[in-house]
């Protein structure tokens, strides 16, 4: 009877390592089976943060392009609008020199009234031309020559010689556009 417990005993052993290594078998195989698992899903992870970076920086320099191009449009806007002011105001010089010229044959005829009327609207047409930032360009006789604000039509013999290089006769009005000059005043130059 002995030797039956101990061959069962011995059986029950053996089904026991036999379990158990079928156990360990099967974890290895579940470990495997989770590393083969785990490997294609990291895989895919990094493969989709990879994508997500590339995206990421396609949108920022998408959003970049964007704004520079707002940015330009705006500016090219802005100079549009800027030349046209400066193309309009320029077309409206020649008007100034007509007053000018007009005011001087009135006063011929002596009508008081007519050459006040007409200098009235000239005052106004100049005072709405400043507001939008027009300024004549302040010249006298006998002033420097300078090629930034004057033209020189002609030059003459000085009749003395303080009159060399300077303006001897102013031709036509010069003007400046904030600060940027839009016609040069004309005028004659002693030499």
């Amino acid at each position: 009877m002995e030797n039956i417990f101990y061959i069962m005993d011995i059986n029950q052993k053996n089904t026991e390592k036999q379990v158990k290594s079928s156990h360990d078998k099967s974890e290895e195989k579940s470990s495997s089976c989770k590393e083969k698992i785990h490997d294609p899903l990291q895989k895919e992870i990094e493969f989709f943060k990879k994508e997500l970076e590339k995206e990421k920086d396609k949108f920022l320099r998408l959003f970049a392009e964007f704004e520079n191009y707002k940015k330009r449009i705006q500016k090219e806007r802005f100079d549009i609008f800027r030349n046209v002011h400066e193309q309009i105001i320029i077309d409206l010089i020649p008007i100034l020199d007509d007053f000018e010229r007009g005011i001087k044959e009135l006063k011929k005829y002596q009508d008081e009234h007519l050459v006040q009327g007409i200098f009235l609207i000239q005052e106004k047409f100049i005072k709405i031309l400043k507001e939008k930032g027009l300024n004549k360009i302040k010249i006298k006789k006998g002033d420097d020559f300078n090629t930034d604000f004057h033209e020189a039509i002609t030059q003459i013999p000085a009749v003395t010689e303080d009159l060399k290089g300077k303006i001897i006769e102013i031709i036509g009005a010069g003007y400046i556009l904030r600060e940027k000059v839009i016609r040069h005043a004309k005028v004659i130059t002693g030499k």
